[in-house]
């Protein structure tokens, strides 16, 4: 089963409720947050690069080109510049789609490689991947789109999404049995909800709310999910200790009595 755990803001807890979820049932975890990946902090596993991730840049050949900017016209991201004498190529806004060389009526243009990130496996108590995304590129979604390859169908995993609602978090949740909405008690954990539950519910994903710092805000988040059927699957306290035990890379499930079994019964009515 494909559980992805994702957030409509930074900040909720989303990474401390994959973590701790893993960990209950054994999972194994993917840290799809490929720009800023922080899950190992919590696991302590000895990660091993096992991938490169690159994207298609083209290569033109200026002896076959004729500046004719049927590339340059196709491509959505302006990556490709035609001057009256040359071509520049703006590799980091290349997407790698490839179409310019498609569209290139005289095969002036080849598929060269630009490598943008990485791919980690690590073995601990649990086993987790991660996705990492070289400093000065922009595009997560491919590293994102490559690490899920390694997930295995077969056992439970659990994908720790990106933070926000734009595409590197829809590429996360895409594909999975069910997303957990991780938010807080706050007008803003309201706000970026919603538009989570938006987007979630446009890919038909079964989907439901945990609500971290619970104690805090008000009761707006508990309010709309009751109007809009959402199931509340937990509630975690504003708490001091877990908060300690945050700061010192501590999962709660390990220190703190009764959390165990309350992630394993998350993951059993998730499954239901």
């Amino acid at each position: 089963m494909k559980i992805t755990v994702a957030s409509g803001k930074g900040g909720t807890g989303k990474t401390t409720v994959a973590v701790n979820m893993a960990l209950a049932n054994g999972a194994t975890l993917y840290d799809c947050d490929v720009e800023e990946p922080n899950a190992n902090i919590f696991l302590n596993a000895e990660l091993e690069k096992i991938e490169d991730v690159s994207l298609m840049n083209p290569l033109f050949d200026m002896n076959r080109c004729t500046l004719c900017k049927k590339c340059a016209e196709f491509c959505r991201y302006n990556a490709i510049a035609v001057l009256p004498s040359d071509i520049m190529l703006f590799p980091e806004l290349c997407s790698g789609c490839g179409g310019c060389k498609m569209v290139c009526p005289h095969e002036a243009i080849s598929e060269g490689e630009r490598k943008i990130g990485e791919i980690y496996r690590g073995e601990g108590e649990i086993t987790i991947y991660q996705g990492l995304l070289n400093v000065g590129e922009a595009r997560a979604t491919p590293i994102i789109s490559r690490l899920k390859r390694y997930v295995d169908d077969n056992g439970i995993s659990i994908l720790d999404a990106p933070p926000g609602n734009g595409c590197p978090a829809i590429e996360a949740m895409h594909g999975s049995d069910f997303v957990i909405l991780v938010t807080e008690p706050t007008p803003f954990g309201l706000h970026d909800l919603k538009i989570a539950v938006t987007i979630v519910r446009k890919l038909a994903i079964p989907f439901g709310v945990v609500i971290n710092r619970h104690g805090i805000g008000d009761e707006g988040v508990e309010r709309y999910c009751r109007e809009e059927g959402i199931p509340v699957l937990m509630k975690i306290p504003y708490n001091r200790e877990i908060a300690v035990l945050y700061s010192k890379g501590v999962p709660f499930v390990k220190e703190i009595q009764g959390w165990r079994k309350k992630f394993v019964d998350l993951y059993e009515a998730v499954a239901e």
